[in-house]
């Protein structure tokens, strides 16, 4: 299993990034993906998830409303629109994999990505 985040980057407050995460080594009809992101510092957090079996979307309330997950089965991806980023975003993103929604939510895998930094600073 193997999966790699790119699209990261500085961008100012108010602006806008996409982050992708391109998977193989495994069937995603059988996994759901999202992602954590993480300060030095402080654990890593929940973000998103997106369930390829029913196309479900899952964040947090730190997000909510302007950040948007999809995914795409055929290029084995998943992708994060980020809108109107705020400067308690800037962290390092990583996208994850997993069987079952709880087990993304909590992190509870070991299939992970290296990490993207999305840095927002005016």
């Amino acid at each position: 299993v193997q999966l790699v985040e790119s699209g990261g980057g500085l961008v100012q407050p108010g602006g806008s990034l996409r982050l992708s995460c391109a998977a193989s080594g495994f069937t995603l009809n059988y996994y759901t993906m999202g992602w954590f992101r993480q300060v030095p510092g402080k654990e890593r957090e929940f973000v998103s998830a997106f369930d390829f079996i029913g196309d479900n979307t899952y964040y947090s309330d730190a997000v909510k409303g302007r950040f948007t997950i999809s995914g795409d089965n055929a290029r084995s991806a998943i992708f994060l629109q980020m809108d109107n980023l705020k400067l308690e975003d800037t962290a390092v993103y990583y996208c994850l994999a997993a069987k079952g929604l709880w087990a993304v939510i909590t992190g509870a895998t070991d299939y992970w990505g290296q990490g993207t930094l999305v840095t927002v600073s005016s």
